[in-house]
């Protein structure tokens, strides 16, 4: 599995913990950036995410900031991309069940990084339903 992961100067050690936590042999994790944690702009890290992702066959993505809120919407601007803001397990489990999600969104100021790899871990092993859902996340694309 290859993951993209990337951030902003709010969740730069974060991500670090994030990436240490989740890495395994089973697990390739790229970092996009930030790579300190001078001020930047996150949707500058979204985007770049979100053009690895559809370039280099990454299966999924990480974006965090502060709220995770402005990343996520940075995101969803990019074609063929589905950015869920996760703020629970419940949230990271149907972000991929009904909607497809490819990236999961986090904020580093509201949410603990244990919580974190409990979200990510969920989002990267729950499976699409399709069916019904199928019609929807089409229509999103639209």
């Amino acid at each position: 599995m290859r993951i993209a992961i990337g951030c902003d100067h709010a969740a730069f050690n974060e991500k670090l913990a994030l990436i240490e936590k989740i890495s395994d042999s089973s697990i390739e994790i790229e970092d996009f950036g930030c790579l300190s944690e001078d001020s930047v702009d996150y949707p500058d890290f979204a985007h770049t995410v979100c053009r690895e992702m559809e370039k280099n066959d990454f299966d999924y993505g990480i974006l965090i900031c502060g709220s995770g809120i402005g990343i996520s919407i940075a995101a969803n601007k990019n074609k063929g991309i589905r950015a869920a803001l996760c703020t629970s397990d419940f949230h990271a489990e149907m972000s991929r069940r009904h909607n497809n999600a490819n990236i999961i969104a986090l904020g580093a100021r509201v949410t603990s990084i244990e919580d974190m790899v409990n979200m990510v871990n969920i989002f990267i092993n729950t499976d699409f339903e399709g069916g019904r859902h199928q019609n929807r996340v089409e229509k999103i694309e639209k």
